[in-house]
């Protein structure tokens, strides 16, 4: 029996991992998670879930693995580190130190397990640069909660429901546009003929959030939970800024309206004025060809697998390194980091 750690530090990550710990026990394999920090409700791990404590008592399980959706895991935890990423790539094109803020390499992983070829073709190529790594291109094991299971809402079957606009917005004080469109969404949700739902990045600005929660009646509901399968696969339609769920609504087959996304990506559609969010969710709901097409092709190269078994290709990559103990290579000793990180979790043995 294997042992596998889940190392988490965000509510985001329990839809990510939660397809994968099913394909661990249904390997017989066992799986325990880790929480890093304080952005994790813990009401949201079920009872049949294994939480570990204590930095020690992650050491006295051994992991074989350790699955991150994060960005960084120390290394003073054993075991294959994994990076299985929080999101797409997608549209997103923030950057570091003139470096995609995706495609940063931290000196932290053994093993990237990538989503497609827009994911799989940088990090290949930043593999042949490091040596020290290898890419595995899988599926993102979140999306076998759509493509691998029975709908998790009854909403669907609802022939004659309002259609509902998810609205979404991204934390980055930088890029949000939630508070500048609090009193259009207010406005929009009394005057259309729309259900709409709002819900945010785990670190979105709490007065952000109250003000949100402020303006709720009948037809606008503010969404807190660590699963919104349900609500994306309600929603016909997804308002948005520069949230990380666009790709994820993209890849439903699903169009989404973006406020002032400047990226021009041709499979959004977007709009830089207030008054013209109204036509463009009513142009999204007819499902326009021409949208269409672009988000078939988007989907091809971001995430081709509609088979809902992207965490077996995931675990199917890990034993198959597991099994090759000599193709670990050496990682750089992060001496920095680790040290922070020991800081962080109060761990101090070596």
């Amino acid at each position: 029996m294997k042992h596998y750690l889940f190392y988490i530090s965000e509510n985001y990550s329990f839809k990510i991992l939660r397809p994968l710990q099913a394909e661990i026990r249904k390997r017989g394999d066992q799986v325990s998670w880790f929480v890093e920090g304080d952005h994790v409700n813990l009401n949201y791990f079920k009872a049949d879930e294994i939480r570990l404590a204590t930095v020690a008592e992650v050491i006295d399980y051994k992991p074989d693995a350790v699955f991150v959706p994060g960005n960084v895991v120390p290394s003073f935890i054993p075991g294959l580190k994994v990076q299985v990423f929080h999101g797409f790539i997608g549209g997103k094109r923030r950057k570091k130190d003139n470096q995609l803020y995706h495609l940063i390499i931290r000196g932290c992983f053994d093993l990237y397990c990538t989503h497609g070829p827009s994911s799989t073709i940088p990090f290949q190529k930043l593999a042949e640069k490091h040596q020290y790594f290898d890419v595995v291109e899988t599926g993102f094991c979140q999306m076998d909660h759509y493509f691998g299971h029975k709908k998790t809402t009854e909403t669907l079957a609802q022939p004659n429901r309002k259609p509902i606009v998810l609205f979404s917005s991204t934390f980055s004080p930088k890029i949000t546009k939630a508070p500048q469109l609090i009193s259009t969404i207010e406005q929009l949700s009394k005057n259309t003929p729309w259900q709409w739902q709002v819900t945010f990045h785990p670190k979105m600005d709490k007065r952000t959030v109250d003000a949100y929660k402020a303006i709720q009646h009948d037809n606008l509901r503010f969404i807190e939970t660590d699963n919104l399968i349900p609500y994306m696969e309600q929603a016909d339609i997804m308002l948005a800024d520069y949230s990380s769920m666009i790709t994820d609504f993209i890849l439903l087959n699903k169009p989404v309206v973006t406020f002032q996304n400047p990226d021009g990506l041709a499979h959004l559609i977007n709009v830089d004025k207030e008054d013209e969010i109204v036509q463009a969710i009513e142009y999204a709901l007819t499902k326009p060809q021409e949208i269409m097409d672009k988000i078939a092709q988007f989907a091809k190269i971001t995430h081709p697998y509609r088979d809902g078994k992207s965490s077996a290709r995931v675990l199917d990559a890990v034993e198959s390194k597991l099994a090759q103990p000599n193709s670990i290579k050496m990682k750089p000793l992060n001496l920095i980091r680790n040290l922070k990180l020991r800081k962080k979790l109060n761990y101090w043995r070596f």
